[in-house]
């Protein structure tokens, strides 16, 4: 049985912890993970370089919107240059976030538009981080689904129903974190119950977010699974037939993870 954290951010974990949690990670049969990108320059450069270092892992490449203010808006072209690396596979997160509002709405707005462009023009999927934004996001993802197809994740569901129902009928996918598992989280149970299947993937947003019964921890990529096992109980599935159905969706998304 495998499974895949769609998202994690390795870089926060470093030398032989690093390789602890790794190694951790595939001992409990999670063989495949995706170590985020968060800012374009040094930190790319990092997530790259943790892909290459370990077998069954992988990497993205983009600007946070909480980093968005950091730097000028990237050109398209930029971020195609630090995402041309046989272990990315995929560009971002990028996106909006209203609730620590670290750069301008506008800036943020303006980078995400340049990352689904990227998106558009490369075939990579974009890791899209949605906090308090659902408006915005459902526009400027209409807007250019309208100029455009391009693939897109929403990771880290915490959003409303209407933005997951607008995703998914524009082709997204949809992620579920360790937020899947907490005792209040009954409206976002209710997205995952809803999801179409093909459209479900898992994570752990790891350092981040630890589910039940791990709360309180530092999350790693090994907590997955029991994230997996939740969703896997909210869709009446066995935990052998969820692993293999997230996996499956998962390399058809992310189809450079080989």
């Amino acid at each position: 049985m495998l499974i895949v954290d769609s998202h994690c951010h390795l870089d926060h974990f470093a030398g032989q912890e690093q390789e602890d949690v790794v190694a951790r990670a595939k001992a409990a049969g999670v063989g495949v993970m995706v170590s985020i990108g968060t800012r374009l320059g040094e930190q790319a450069a990092t997530v790259r370089a943790i892909a290459d270092r370990y077998e069954g892992v992988f990497c993205t490449v983009g600007v946070h919107p909480q980093n968005a203010g950091e730097a000028p808006v990237p050109e398209v072209a930029q971020i195609l240059a630090e995402a041309d690396h046989p272990r990315v596979v995929g560009l971002g997160e990028s996106g909006l976030d209203y609730f620590y509002d670290k750069a301008p709405r506008e800036v943020q707005q303006a980078g995400f538009r340049r990352h689904i462009a990227a998106a558009r023009q490369s075939g990579l999927p974009l890791v899209i981080h949605a906090r308090d934004a659902d408006a915005d996001i459902a526009a400027i993802l209409e807007e250019e689904d309208a100029a455009g197809k391009f693939p897109f994740l929403l990771h880290c569901f915490s959003s409303g129903a209407e933005l997951a129902r607008t995703a998914v009928r524009l082709g997204g996918y949809i992620s579920f974190s360790g937020m899947l598992t907490f005792p209040k989280s009954d409206a976002i149970r209710a997205v995952a119950a809803e999801t179409p299947a093909d459209r479900l993937l898992v994570e752990t947003d790891s350092p981040y977010l630890a589910p039940v019964p791990l709360r309180g921890k530092r999350c790693e990529p090994a907590y997955v699974v029991h994230t997996a096992a939740r969703l896997a109980e909210v869709r009446g599935l066995g935990m052998a037939a969820l692993a293999e159905l997230t996996t499956g969706n998962f390399r058809r998304l992310f189809n450079r993870a080989i």
